[in-house]
């Protein structure tokens, strides 16, 4: 067997669902994409990626001295969902399903190191390797499609044949000279559900995304104040988003994986009560979400979330831990639950607003307080 197939065997043995191997060669357009969203300003808040980053991430054989290959690594993250959990009453909010189980970031590292020991094992002199999990610059998705992965959506994910979207990419860079796959020959064709039903018109055209929309970015990635004008059409999302996946035909038809590590949590998915999640301290937040994706969204960043899906709720009966969240340490916490009073309305917000606000030291969060007077 050669020794691409053997690396695939292992690889699916490993745990990933799909396996591919693309070459190393630069991808300028790839780069010439990434490069114009980049002084576009569409990625606005990520000051981490750079031209530079942009560059390198095109440019595999950059990576890693002596590269030759790259391996790309897809597993199927689609937990089965439940719609008997919702809670009865109170205000819930949703999760991206990749978050409602354990952090990829310390499952893909596993699965990968049990791969290249297989690798190593075969081999009499151990290669050169580099592995990247939603980490480094490489740019994975356009090495994704170049490798026969899959195709890039309108929604500007890669589509795999099997299991659609619902995917975590990973990736290895070797010094290994692999047969690279070809690359699948589809495409979305007149289909744009994706950009039709964005929530926040984030994909403002097939294929791109501007971040400074996207909820995805605004509920994890962004660490301010929620832009006053999107928070109406986050809806009840706290952390991520699914809704270009969720209309994509190509996911309807996905199997929901049978790995318990991706079934969700108590208290984490798939629809977390909103009121227990506001009241959360700092230890709180840490233990309910130990091991997993929303630890990112830090504390203060969930429960921003949290007080804009309440506000967006109009639901009376989060009055009460909205008014405690006024007192919340966290500015950011206090100006979102106040923009939350003010959507709900109705004596006891008014109240609770006009008290807080003659003891309000922070600028911003007094004139949250005002304008929700004012609704």
């Amino acid at each position: 067997m050669a020794l691409s197939d053997s690396i695939k065997e292992w690889a699916e043995r490993a745990g990933f669902d799909r396996v591919a191997i693309a070459s190393t060669e630069a991808m300028p357009e790839a780069e010439r994409a990434t490069l114009e969203r980049v002084r576009s300003g569409m990625l606005a808040g990520m000051d981490w990626f750079t031209e530079e980053r942009a560059r390198t991430g095109c440019r595999p054989s950059e990576l890693l001295s002596g590269a030759a290959s790259v391996i790309v690594l897809a597993k199927c993250y689609l937990p089965p969902e439940d719609r008997r959990l919702l809670p009865p009453e109170e205000p819930y909010g949703r999760i991206a399903r990749y978050a409602w189980g354990e952090d990829y970031h310390d499952l893909l590292p596993r699965m990968i190191d049990e791969l290249l020991e297989r690798i190593n094992r075969s081999r009499s002199t151990l290669p050169k390797t580099r592995a990247l999990v939603d980490s480094g610059p490489l740019a994975e998705k356009a090495l994704a499609v170049r490798s026969g992965m899959g195709w890039y959506g309108k929604s500007g994910l890669v589509i795999t044949p099997d299991y659609g979207s619902w995917v975590f990419l990973s990736e290895v860079i070797s010094d290994l000279k692999l047969k690279p796959d070809r690359s699948v020959q589809r495409d979305c064709g007149d289909c744009h559900r994706c950009v039709d039903n964005c929530p926040t018109g984030a994909l403002v055209s097939p294929y791109v995304v501007d971040a400074r929309r996207c909820i995805s970015y605004l509920t994890i990635e962004h660490r301010g104040a929620i832009p006053t004008e999107l928070r109406q059409s986050m809806g009840n999302w706290i952390f991520g988003c699914d809704v270009c996946q969720e209309v994509c035909p190509h996911n309807r038809l996905v199997r929901p994986t049978e790995d318990p590590v991706f079934a969700a949590r108590k208290g984490v998915g798939p629809y977390p009560t909103l009121h227990s999640l506001l009241a959360l301290d700092k230890d709180g937040f840490k233990r309910l979400f130990a091991r997993n994706p929303i630890l990112r969204a830090r504390r203060r960043g969930l429960l921003r979330n949290v007080a804009v899906a309440l506000g967006n709720s109009r639901d009376s009966s989060s009055v009460p831990v909205l008014a405690a969240a006024l007192r919340d340490p966290e500015p950011l916490v206090r100006s979102h639950a106040a923009w939350a009073m003010g959507q709900i309305g109705g004596r006891r917000a008014r109240l609770a607003l006009e008290d807080r606000l003659t003891g309000e030291t922070d600028v911003v969060v007094a004139q949250e307080m005002i304008l929700a007077l004012e609704r």
